[in-house]
């Protein structure tokens, strides 16, 4: 096992030698650390160590310290529970954004739409977690009115069919159908004879 030294930002090997960091990180971020050529062709563990001419190498990661720092914790109680805590907490949204949200690949570019692309996709998440462990529904009257589904007098409406032409484009939008969808379920469209009546109302 080769033992790293942060204060000399050096490896040891299992026969003393010492392993030096050889230039910057490569494409892949990683340092690389050498052994003396000389040292390791004279060394009784070179069969079972190396067989480049050049001597042993080791790579490290700039912050390899942090991957130590997980690797010290693992197996302990706290290690396991936080381990328990994520199957729940963590990989079941990302598993229930990416099947039925369309997460597994981002439909837009940049750090910034990504991020808003994201967290539209999470609220529509915690939108679904507060119906559900809520009160079993919206307490308040506006919140009825903001999570029910659109009524057939206002996709008819001027700025609906605007919206439609230039804006979000929910047909195509998993986020969006899937949310509708879910709302649909917990608040039904009205029939015919109350979209009537309501589109009557409002063109009064």
């Amino acid at each position: 096992r080769f033992a790293y030294d942060p204060e000399e930002d050096a490896y040891t090997c299992p026969a003393g030698e010492v392993l030096r960091p050889q230039g910057g990180p490569n494409k892949d971020g990683l340092v690389r650390y050498r052994a003396p050529a000389k040292a390791c062709a004279a060394c009784s563990l070179r069969p079972e160590c190396t067989d480049n001419k050049q001597g042993r190498a080791v790579y490290r990661h700039p912050e390899e310290h942090y991957l130590e720092m997980a690797r010290a914790r693992r197996g302990t109680e706290a290690y396991e529970r936080a381990m328990r805590k994520r199957k729940v907490w963590a990989e079941s949204p990302f598993a229930e954004a990416k099947r039925w949200h369309g997460m597994d690949r981002f439909r837009l570019r940049g750090l910034e739409r990504v991020n808003a692309e994201a967290l539209l996709v999470a609220a529509g998440q915690n939108a679904k977690r507060l119906l559900l462990f809520g009160g079993h529904g919206p307490k308040k009257p506006a919140q009825v009115v903001a999570l029910r589904p659109q009524t057939a007098a206002h996709l008819g409406s001027r700025r609906c069919r605007r919206t439609a032409r230039g804006g979000l484009k929910t047909r195509r939008n998993p986020f969006c159908n899937t949310l509708r969808c879910y709302l649909a379920r917990l608040s039904p469209l009205p029939s015919a004879g109350e979209a009537a009546s309501q589109t009557r109302i409002s063109t009064r």
